[in-house]
């Protein structure tokens, strides 16, 4: 049966204690429609709670949620119960919350979520076992920091780390000695980037934390800074810590509105960067920024100029087809959106050090 989890926006003067009521009512009943509730979330300070439920459709689920207590969710997604635990920690209600007259669980699905990712400065084939093997370091010290942290780890794949946290302190302080491990033992054909933001796990998108996994991965994948946090990361961390500021230089705080804009600039690249035609006149028409204004602020974020932004976007997508070898380098060039294999690899040796057609990647 399909498991579902949904949303709820809590009227003000709505305390864990009612939510409790309201999930016990739905338990009472749930048999009548063929459901199963596993257990809740609620969060005070946000005014939400989220159910996890098996039911047969979201239709079963909201006309439970009704003739229980008439709390129909406000919004309602499909999840796999692996990707909730590894987020939230559980997919049953807490020990400490069984055999109890009212099941109350304090617990908010609010969540803080790190991006970490390796990526590679140069792919000299001299360096090829060497890479490999700090990478596998590197792999080994992140998953132990992670767990020492309270950290949950939801995917690693592709030099690519997702880790929920409950606490943002937690994430930050992980983070933080990530860094420094990383720099006790430079290894100069690899860069570390990280980024952190925190959110809600059901939002108008229909995956699980899809809004803040995104925002995370942008902040690891673009942003200026190699360690990069949100204004909201940053206020949290201080509420967590009595109003103790962050005191470590490597973090950039990314602004709200500078927040918006990478997303809307990845939003875009996503859709239009395989393109042979694409070129910044693109950016600037679906931003709504002139040549000059575009140049400062991607610059200022970034720290690229539009067009090295868009190649250097397109080598990367290169060097992930490159490494799946399912294609030859001239069809990878027209693939990437350039125009010539001869100007793509050229282009590829200036960034990786090595030409395409010499790159080799055993999994």
């Amino acid at each position: 049966m399909p498991l579902f989890l949904d949303l709820h926006d809590l009227p003000d003067g709505v305390t864990a204690a009612h939510v409790a009521e309201m999930h016990q009512a739905d338990l009472d009943v749930e048999h009548k429609y063929n459901c199963r509730g596993l257990t809740y979330w609620c969060d005070g300070i946000r005014k939400t709670a989220f159910c996890l439920f098996e039911a047969p459709s979201k239709e079963a689920l909201i006309e439970l949620h009704e003739n229980a207590h008439g709390a129909v969710p406000t919004r309602i997604i499909e999840v796999n119960d692996t990707i909730v635990e590894s987020f939230l920690g559980r997919i049953e209600d807490p020990e400490k919350s069984k055999n109890t007259s009212l099941n109350i669980v304090n617990d908010p699905a609010f969540r803080t979520l790190m991006v970490v990712k390796i990526k590679h400065k140069c792919l000299r084939t001299s360096d090829t076992n060497t890479l490999d093997a700090a990478i596998r370091g590197y792999t080994s010290a992140i998953k132990a920091l992670t767990t020492d942290h309270n950290g949950g780890l939801v995917r690693n794949q592709a030099n690519t780390f997702l880790v929920s946290f409950a606490l943002v302190s937690d994430a930050i302080h992980c983070a933080i000695e990530i860094m420094n491990n990383y720099n006790k033992v430079v290894t100069p054909d690899l860069e570390f980037k990280i980024g952190i933001s925190a959110g809600i796990p059901v939002t108008d998108k229909d995956g699980i934390f899809e809004d803040t996994i995104k925002a995370s991965d942008y902040l690891s994948d673009i942003a200026k800074g190699d360690f990069t946090i949100t204004s909201a990361v940053k206020d949290l961390y201080e509420s967590e810590n009595q109003n103790k500021s962050i005191e470590h230089k490597p973090i950039s705080v990314i602004k709200t509105k500078d927040e918006d804009f990478l997303m809307l600039l990845m939003d875009i690249t996503e859709k239009i960067w395989s393109h042979s035609t694409t070129t910044v006149s693109d950016f600037e028409e679906n931003l709504g920024y002139s040549k000059s204004k575009l140049y400062r602020t991607m610059m200022k974020l970034v720290g690229k100029s539009p067009n090295i932004f868009l190649r250097d976007y397109r080598l990367h997508k290169a060097l992930e087809l490159l490494k799946k070898q399912s294609s030859n380098v001239s069809e990878i060039a027209y693939e990437t959106g350039f125009n010539s294999p001869a100007y793509f690899s050229k282009c590829f040796l200036k960034k990786y050090g090595i030409q395409p057609s010499n790159f080799s990647y055993e999994k």
